[in-house]
């Protein structure tokens, strides 16, 4: 692994970061507008229907033409990953160790076209693409060292009986369902299919329809580090077909998903009761994310803290800041710095290398957009800063809009409670700490959460009270974003995660496994 971590924030000194990735992006360019196939067992299949994906930088621009596949395609694939089950779950723990080391090298060399790609795809600018993909083979990286370290999860039990020996050692169960969203659509399925790869499950990997093209450079990086044809697998299309699929079909015996609130529910109640018996499901969900600024806050760093974490990636974060709650002697000089620091941010092609804000991701995107601008106005709220869609001028005709912070509404105002995944924040003020954690813990979501205060007292309340699953303190980088594999176990709370253990964390891979007792006499 790289001795200096590379981070979003890390990349913004590094000269050397951009003629590689310029250059990238002229690479990248060449694989655009291609057809490609759906992969299952290593063959390729066609469906006699395609879908086309265009970029939200600029809707002339095709990504690519992807197979429609459906449930016929997907429970194949699933059929196949379960044969190749045996053969891949028998390889010792060190060979499969080894396999995904190689996997995380062949993104490494890949590291600026990827990045590149993933630009073209989903609309990021340069340093969150870098580091995407930076963080993707971090992960792949932990999970194989956390698994090395563990003797791929053996442990010797004491013997009942003279003579006796004892070991638990947590097994495999099964296929797998890999589900990825558009956001984070290389790190996301990296962190789940490795995890379901390394301890001995085969994986069907389904892309979000929105950024296919980086599952499918995914999968052939785990092809090309030894992962054998079969042991993954490889779907596109819509949602629907597939999710019907995955909750029925007996081959399934695991699911790993990130996504809505909304389809996670849907998983959550209906797998369960279609299946046999009981089968894991790994869901991470939405968010609501606050942040608390208090009067001991330093308020430059937590302006831009809260900056970037609202901001960052247009608000498209599962992790992104949108509630602010600010002690109300601060509140004017608080908001004054954040509203002067959104203002002067450039929005537009994110290929470009000033551009800190790029396009939400689509139509729907942008409407969500315009309905939370229309309806924050209807009830009284005030625009601080924002609240237009961009386009014409400039601007390559993608799905822009203004990074929005908008204050005056009530606590329980919809728009406080549901997760809109656009550049929207809303600050509300407090008088005293309790208040504001009452007001930041009162949601259904369970995520990410932050504070700035540069009074240790406030700081250890925080950590006591909030009930978040990702919490930070003073960041400058991201106030409630930014976990990395290692140093930030990612996983939510409530109705944001279903089991507790976290991506990039010490107890992950467990969520992949299941407990042998095996006593010899």
């Amino acid at each position: 692994m790289p001795e200096k971590k590379v981070t979003y924030v890390s990349l913004e000194g590094d000269e050397g970061l951009h003629s590689s990735y310029e250059d990238a992006l002229e690479m990248a360019a060449r694989e655009l507008g291609k057809r490609h196939p759906i992969l299952i067992g290593g063959r390729e299949v066609s469906t006699g229907g395609e879908f086309e994906v265009r970029s939200p930088i600029d809707r002339d621009i095709l990504i690519g033409s992807f197979q429609m596949g459906g449930e016929d395609e997907a429970r194949r694939a699933f059929r196949e990953a379960k044969m190749a089950f045996p053969e891949w779950s028998r390889r010792g723990w060190r060979e499969r160790a080894a396999i995904i080391r190689k996997t995380a090298d062949r993104l490494e060399t890949d590291r600026y076209l990827l990045a590149a790609l993933i630009t073209y795809e989903v609309g990021k600018n340069r340093f969150e693409a870098v580091a995407e993909v930076s963080e993707a083979i971090d992960m792949l990286r932990y999970n194989t060292d956390l698994y090395v370290k563990n003797q791929g999860y053996t442990v010797p039990m004491e013997p009942e009986a003279a003579g006796a020996r004892g070991v638990s050692v947590m097994k495999p169960h099964g296929a797998w369902a890999v589900i990825s969203p558009f956001n984070f659509p290389l790190d996301l399925a990296a962190g789940m299919a490795s995890a379901a790869l390394l301890t001995g499950n085969t994986v069907v990997l389904k892309p979000t329809s929105a950024a296919p093209l980086s599952g499918l450079k995914l999968y052939r990086a785990f092809i090309g580090g030894g992962v054998p044809a079969g042991a993954i697998n490889y779907v596109t299309g819509p949602g629907g077909p597939f999710g019907e699929a995955v909750v029925t079909s007996p081959d399934v015996d695991g699911i790993a998903f990130t996504g809505s609130r909304d389809a996670g529910m849907w998983l959550y109640r209906t797998f369960p009761a279609r299946q046999p018996y009981p089968k894991p499901l790994i869901a991470e969900m939405g968010s609501k994310n606050p942040v608390i600024v208090t009067a001991k806050a330093d308020l430059e760093k937590a302006a831009e803290g809260v900056l970037r974490g609202a901001f960052g990636y247009s608000g498209q974060k599962c992790s992104a800041t949108s509630r602010a709650y600010v002690q109300a002697s601060v509140a004017g000089e608080f908001m004054e710095s954040l509203r002067a620091r959104t203002e002067a941010l450039k929005i537009g092609d994110p290929r470009e290398r000033e551009v800190f804000a790029g396009p939400v991701i689509d139509e729907k995107a942008k409407k969500t957009f315009t309905e939370a601008v229309d309806l924050c106005r209807k009830d009284g709220g005030t625009l601080i800063a924002g609240g237009k869609v961009l386009d014409g001028g400039q601007l390559p005709g993608g799905y822009y809009v203004e990074p929005t912070m908008v204050t005056g509404l009530p606590p329980e105002h919809p728009l406080g409670k549901r997760e809109l995944f656009v550049p929207f924040l809303i600050i509300d003020t407090f008088s005293t700490l309790d208040e504001a954690l009452g007001k930041a813990n009162d949601t259904e979501f369970g995520l990410t959460a932050g504070i700035f205060s540069e009074d240790e007292g406030e700081v250890e309340s925080f950590f006591e009270q909030i009930r978040f699953g990702v919490c930070y303190s003073n960041r400058r980088g991201g106030a409630t974003t930014g976990a990395w594999a290692g140093h930030q176990p990612f996983g939510g709370w409530k109705a944001s995660g279903s089991t507790g253990k976290g991506v990039g964390g010490p107890y992950y891979l467990l969520s992949y496994m299941r407990e042998q007792a095996q006593t010899r006499v």
